[in-house]
């Protein structure tokens, strides 16, 4: 089959790979039919996590059945399914408890695995012509006829639709409170409409990439163009001085300062400014415990430079993590499927698989106009 191959920082490829095969009686195969490129794939992008070359990249992926192991009983061949990023068992502690992005089976030694992802075990990625999926009665969201009407709409449930919605659910939003947006990236927007789907009654996405702003303006925020002092008092004048109810903090380590440097504590500081004293945060924008390229020696290892006595005066509080996707795809998807959730309309461009480098190349230059993309194999 033809796949995107990871030949090294800012080098992928599509090439001839062998095809995934039925390994364990509990998997299936799918013949993708959509699959995305992540915000978080350009960290492995880039060259700035341990992923390996050789490796195939996607986590965001949707397709049809086509064949199934002798102790699948749920899905059938033929199915339209869409995969969580993150690979779950479905009886360990964790998932029983609904933490599927935590899962203690799939990546042993590790609480946590995903399809072609940095230290997130073995799984394949799915930006290839077919993908194996393990425990499939569990990870396979089976979907409804309107299925191939409305893919683009439920390709998103494999991940940023679902880690929106779990951004606004860390930050502890409910109907009629306010809520600032840190990164109109995919992400970002999505959280967006998530809480505007939620009743929230005033949603401001920060952000610098006037067409990513726009595209924020459309799902009915509040747009503010700028970062630091700049976008808190904007938003501190735009509630009277109070601050927003919560936070959500969609950018990741890889945010930058006023003076467009990276600084990994940027978005994280801003937020603990403009939230209300007893305010919520919930950071879902990517973390982690290495990062050697980072901007500072505390970076290289991780580390943030919090502004935890402010943080802790205002008595705020902060969830964090990887969104636990099955814990809301079902429930999202019948959004979809009424007509009163739309996350496609953020969809910038539809490639083919073989243009997959062309893709990774404007979507990580933040070219403009390049707000999500997917690709069709």
């Amino acid at each position: 089959m033809k796949a995107v191959v990871y030949n090294g920082p800012f080098d992928v490829s599509v090439k001839e790979v062998p095809d995934p095969k039925i390994v364990r009686p509990t998997d299936v195969l799918v013949r993708i039919t959509t699959t995305n490129i992540c915000g978080s794939d350009l960290h492995m992008y880039e060259g700035r996590t341990s992923f390996e070359q050789g490796r195939i990249f996607g986590h965001e992926n949707l397709g049809q059945v086509i064949e199934i192991g002798s102790a699948v009983e749920r899905v059938k061949v033929g199915d339209y399914v869409c995969l969580p990023f993150n690979v779950g068992c479905g009886f360990c502690e964790n998932c029983e408890k609904g933490l599927t992005g935590y899962c203690l089976t799939a990546n042993p030694g590790t609480a946590g695995a995903a399809y072609g992802f940095a230290e997130m075990g073995e799984w394949d990625g799915g930006q290839a012509e077919l993908l194996r999926v393990p425990y499939a009665d569990f990870n396979c969201l089976v979907l409804p006829p309107d299925a191939v009407e409305k893919e683009e709409d439920y390709v998103l449930l494999s991940d940023i639709f679902p880690t929106g919605w779990h951004a606004t659910e860390l930050a502890g939003l409910r109907p009629g409170e306010s809520v600032a947006i840190y990164g109109a990236g995919p992400v970002g927007l999505m959280a967006a409409h998530s809480a505007i789907i939620k009743g929230a009654s005033q949603v401001f996405v920060v952000d610098t990439h006037p067409d990513r702003l726009a595209l924020a303006e459309q799902l009915g925020a509040v747009a503010i163009n700028g970062v630091g002092d700049e976008a808190v008092n904007k938003i501190l004048e735009l509630t009277d001085g109070r601050g927003t109810d919560c936070g959500c903090e969609c950018v990741g380590y890889q945010c930058c300062n006023k003076h467009g440097h990276e600084d990994n504590s940027a978005t994280l500081n801003s937020l603990v400014a403009s939230t209300k004293a007893t305010g919520g945060i919930g950071a879902v924008g990517v973390f982690v415990p290495q990062d050697p390229g980072g901007a500072t020696d505390l970076a290289k290892e991780g580390k943030v430079p919090f502004d935890f006595g402010n943080f802790w005066f205002k008595g705020q509080s902060i969830k964090t993590g990887q969104c636990n996707v099955k814990a809301y795809n079902r429930q999202l998807g019948r959004l979809i499927h009424q007509g009163r959730a739309n996350p496609a309309q953020i969809i910038s461009h539809r490639l083919a698989l073989a243009d997959a480098a062309e893709g990774y190349k404007h979507f990580d230059d933040r070219d403009n106009g390049w707000t999500k993309v997917i690709l069709k194999p």
